[in-house]
């Protein structure tokens, strides 16, 4: 009786303010958002739902760990250092950790089935930002799939030099073709096992480091931090000589560190709307998912500067075409036989892995925007059993790319993938602060902030403090360009053509649409879905411990 007299007034107080809310919404201009389609708000769709925080938290780490820890990090310690590494990931880590508080925030209030980025958007900013949104969560994904075949590529020379590395990209396109259009079934099933594989490997990696640091390898021979110290040392001084040159190596890191995040903090938001109790496990993922960073990422980057000089000639440089992970190095110089194939291989369903999810996410991306009128409608064309295939080949031609790797060194050519997917991510991110800081704003106006089910911590400040970051490292990113010794158009346009073809979609949309600068604080719909979230959640039961196996579980789940 004492529960259900609970649940009763629990869902007696969110239909009063549902019907507050509704009377206060019927004043809003909705005109902005009609554009972006209409939620399906029916409790009969909503309900079907089966991830749980842990779930959520796998797909993100999954998502996260992959080339950008396993063989950008090289191509990071052989460039700047042990130390801008180490520190580089640990500065990154916290840009990931604000960006993806204030998702949950958002996501957390309005957990509703296909809420996507430019959603949120368009309906708390407006629809020209969201369809340049977009366009540019899609570009990254297919730039995101050239560079992981091109690591794919660089990966599999390690075994042998003999196959043109053509024939590993096209191999490698092939399969994801395969999966995404003939056995997309199989998909989820693949990603699963290759995620499982990716978390295992990282987590025996960094217990071989620390076996390694402290002598336990064939030889005995403690590493300690022996190559943090001088020659090579700690820090390779960037362009010029110096504290300056210090500084620039650790800021050449910051930024190529971002390629190792890039989308993963978003998957939080994708995953939303298919998640059991989202109020509860939403947060609950987001606040585990930075110790499960600083664990990978931070002892992860920790180790490779422990086990690797990093003036070893096989790591991956823009001078060199070195085919090796820093991991496999190091096994390799301690003398482990045999490990080192078999963390190759571990490396390489990584490639492959993250490869054909960015190919899946790419193509959903765009069959979305196909059918809510923000792509040409062909891009929405499926198959009998409903895959995209158009948006697939289209997102796959994208990715054809990575042949680029034929004609220029697999280091220069992965670096050219890297650079431009890393923009578009720090864009995106961008945007969904400053979708953050709108969605807040009229949180605040209509008197709704206290009812956020979570509140992302030191917020609004750590926003503004990440989003100037952001903004900073994303006009500075190729700032070696500039220098006279280092100018190269190809590495220039890397770096900077996402930039403009952002500002062209936005400008050409909000110039045919004639949209507003931004939608009035006052006319921000943020009604729309709160009775229905309301209700779904207020039927939520956090189960209860009977043991100490279950409070231990319950926490770590």
């Amino acid at each position: 009786m004492g529960r259900a007299s609970k649940d009763g007034d629990v869902a007696a107080n969110a239909a009063d303010e549902a019907a507050q809310g509704e009377a206060e919404s019927k004043s809003l201009d909705r005109t902005a958002s009609n554009q972006l389609g209409e939620m399906n708000l029916e409790s009969s769709h909503q309900l079907e739902r089966g991830l749980k925080s842990r779930h959520i938290q796998f797909l993100a780490l999954g998502g996260a760990i992959g080339t950008g820890l396993f063989i950008g990090s090289g191509q990071i310690l052989a460039t700047t250092g042990p130390a801008p590494l180490f520190m580089a990931y640990l500065s990154m880590m916290f840009v990931v950790w604000v960006v993806m508080n204030i998702l949950a925030e958002m996501v957390t209030y309005l957990p509703m089935k296909g809420i996507s980025i430019p959603y949120f958007v368009g309906r708390f900013v407006e629809p020209s930002l969201a369809f340049a949104d977009g366009w540019n969560y899609w570009y990254a994904y297919a730039m995101l799939l050239a560079a992981e075949c091109t690591a794919g590529g660089i990966i599999l020379q390690y075994w042998t030099q003999a196959v043109p590395v053509a024939v590993w990209i096209a191999i490698q396109l092939l399969v994801v073709l395969f999966l995404n259009i003939i056995a997309v079934s199989f998909f989820g099933e693949a990603e699963f096992w290759f995620a499982s594989i990716k978390l295992i490997t990282i987590t025996g990696l960094i217990i071989l480091g620390i076996v390694l640091f402290f002598g336990g390898g064939p030889n005995h021979d403690p590493l300690y931090f022996r190559y943090w110290q001088d020659p090579p040392g700690a820090f390779v001084p960037y362009l010029v000589e110096g504290n300056t040159g210090r500084f620039l190596a650790y800021w050449t890191a910051f930024v190529r560190a971002g390629f190792s995040f890039v989308a993963s903090p978003e998957l939080i938001a994708l995953s939303a709307g298919e998640t059991v109790a989202p109020r509860r496990n939403i947060p609950k993922a987001a606040r585990r998912f930075i110790w499960r960073l600083a664990i990978f990422y931070g002892l992860g980057s920790l180790v490779i500067g422990v086990i690797v000089p990093n003036d070893d000639p096989q790591l991956l440089s823009g001078s060199s075409n070195a085919s090796a992970s820093p991991y496999v190095i190091g096994i390799a110089r301690a003398g482990i036989r045999g490990l080192n194939h078999v963390i190759n291989a571990a490396v390489l369903t990584s490639a492959w892995s993250a490869g054909n999810a960015f190919c899946y996410s790419g193509s959903r991306v765009l069959y979305s925007m196909a059918i809510n009128g923000q792509a040409p409608r062909w891009f929405g064309m499926t198959t009998r059993r409903g895959v995209p295939w158009v948006a697939v080949l289209f997102t796959l031609l994208v990715g054809c790319l990575a042949f680029l790797n034929v004609s220029n060194s697999g280091a220069q050519v992965f670096q050219w993938f890297t650079n431009i997917s890393t923009i578009s991510g720090f864009i995106a991110w961008i945007v969904i602060m400053v979708t953050y800081l709108r969605f807040r704003r009229a949180m605040e106006h209509h008197g709704l902030l206290a009812e956020l089910p979570f509140r992302a911590p030191w917020q609004p400040y750590a926003t503004y403090v990440v989003l100037f970051i952001m903004s900073v490292l994303t006009l500075t990113n190729g700032f070696q360009v500039f220098f006279p010794s280092q100018w190269s158009a190809a590495n220039f346009l890397a770096a900077y053509i996402t930039i403009p073809i952002f500002v062209v979609l936005y400008v050409a949309h909000k110039a045919f649409y004639r949209t507003r600068f931004a939608i009035r604080t006052e006319d921000v719909d943020v009604y729309t879905g709160k009775r229905e979230m309301d209700e779904l959640c207020a039927q939520d039961h956090p189960p209860v411990p009977r043991n100490w196996v279950e409070k231990a579980w319950y926490w770590l789940a």
